[in-house]
């Protein structure tokens, strides 16, 4: 491997690396789910969407984003009832996830998910065409 370059992902400049405290936060998400992204990462994983890869709790600078699909440039959000109350702190999250990072987010609530969780996957497709 001497001399040979790897190849890594380019993302923008503006792009911040994320803290080790948002590292360890996307970590712990990981191993304690809440139930819509449990059964929704099941329909996600190993590229069963559509040979989309998506990565779960994925460390986007100061953020960590609950699906992210770095080739469609696509985040997914499940927000709880705890949101209701945070809805000017998400709107600046997404805000800068948007016009920082260049990712489309979509959210959804946990009991859309768990109701039909089809809707996800028709958001994602619609996304997806109107892509490149």
């Amino acid at each position: 491997m001497r001399g040979e370059t790897q190849a890594f992902p380019v993302y923008p400049p503006a792009m911040l690396k994320p803290s080790e405290r948002i590292r360890t936060a996307a970590r712990r998400s990981r191993r304690e789910p809440t139930m819509a992204e449990a059964a929704v990462w099941t329909m996600l994983r190993h590229r069963r969407f559509e040979a989309f890869k998506f990565r779960r709790q994925m460390p986007i600078g100061p953020y960590v984003a609950d699906f992210c699909c770095p080739s469609l440039k696509l985040i997914i959000e499940l927000d709880g009832g705890v949101h209701a109350l945070r809805t000017e702190s998400d709107a600046r999250r997404d805000q800068w996830l948007t016009a920082v990072a260049g990712f489309t987010v979509l959210r959804f609530g946990n009991e859309a998910i768990l109701n039909n969780p089809a809707l996800v996957f028709d958001a994602v497709r619609e996304h997806a065409a109107r892509k490149p």
